[in-house]
């Protein structure tokens, strides 16, 4: 009985790979695997005595695209946008489309009110408020002797 393998592209792929550290022929997958299409956007993470402040960037959505979600200490953040346009005239019609997602996922910290979490979309940036607990004490660092 067979089984599914990535086929090996012979001595100079391989080699290559080994040097660069990553397939050097995958960025030609990422056009055709709609996994892999998913962009990561850049953020921001600012901390300070009361809340985290996260800002992504995501231009070119709007707020009914996104989907913020926390689920088991994770806020899951994506977005997907479809266009489509089609254009008729009496001698040609022109139909095109577009597809465009994001996804990013943060680990929140022991510390936070999951349930307050508000999420504002504004000029391509979205802002969340992750707002701290104010009874959690803070530990001291206590120095533990090894016998």
């Amino acid at each position: 009985m067979s089984t599914l393998a990535k086929k090996n592209g012979g001595f100079w792929p391989k080699m290559i790979q080994d040097f660069f550290g990553a397939d050097p022929f995958a960025w030609d997958e990422k056009f055709w695997s709609p996994e892999k299409a998913i962009e990561v956007p850049s953020a921001n993470v600012i901390e300070n005595d009361k809340e985290f402040k996260l800002e992504l960037s995501a231009p070119g959505f709007d707020k009914k695209d996104f989907k913020v979600e926390v689920s088991d200490g994770i806020l899951n953040i994506s977005a997907e946008k479809e266009h489509k346009t089609e254009e008729k005239k009496e001698n040609y019609r022109k139909k095109e489309f577009s597809y465009s997602s994001i996804r990013r996922s943060f680990s929140l910290p022991d510390n936070v009110l999951d349930d307050k979490i508000d999420a504002k979309y504004d000029n391509g940036i979205l802002n969340v408020i992750i707002p701290k607990n104010e009874k959690v004490e803070n530990k001291s660092k206590k120095a533990i002797t090894v016998n």
